[in-house]
């Protein structure tokens, strides 16, 4: 089982910065990848950045050149780092972690509770 408890939200200004974190605890080393899924009100829950065990990273387009996500692997803590927010960027953000399990190993998704990222105009 991995667990994971993510901080940092809050409400910001347009053009403002947040800086969101993701704790895992417990089988981290079974983690393929981790990161930050969001939904905003009335929409699907869409990827916004994620880091592989590797250090590959994958953004949404629409966060691209705004939002850093970045891995501290002593602490097993995933960041996201967003900068020039926008009022579209509102949503609840939530930890995502992809985990090997089981005998063939086969991955399984586990969710942070989220967080809620509030950006004003």
């Amino acid at each position: 089982q991995v667990q994971l408890v993510e901080s940092g939200g809050g409400l910001v200004q347009a053009g403002g910065s947040l800086r969101l974190s993701c704790a895992a605890s417990g089988r981290t080393p079974s983690i393929a990848a981790i990161g930050w899924y969001r939904q905003a009100p009335g929409k699907q829950r869409e990827l916004a950045a994620t880091i592989s065990n590797g250090g590959s990273r994958n953004y949404a387009d629409s966060v691209k050149g705004r939002f850093t996500i970045s891995r501290d692997n002593a602490k097993n803590t995933v960041y996201l780092q967003m900068n020039s927010l926008k009022p579209e960027d509102t949503a609840v953000y939530y930890c995502n972690a992809l985990v090997w399990r089981g005998t063939p190993p086969v991955l399984y998704d586990y969710w942070g509770q989220g967080t809620q990222v509030t950006v004003s105009s």
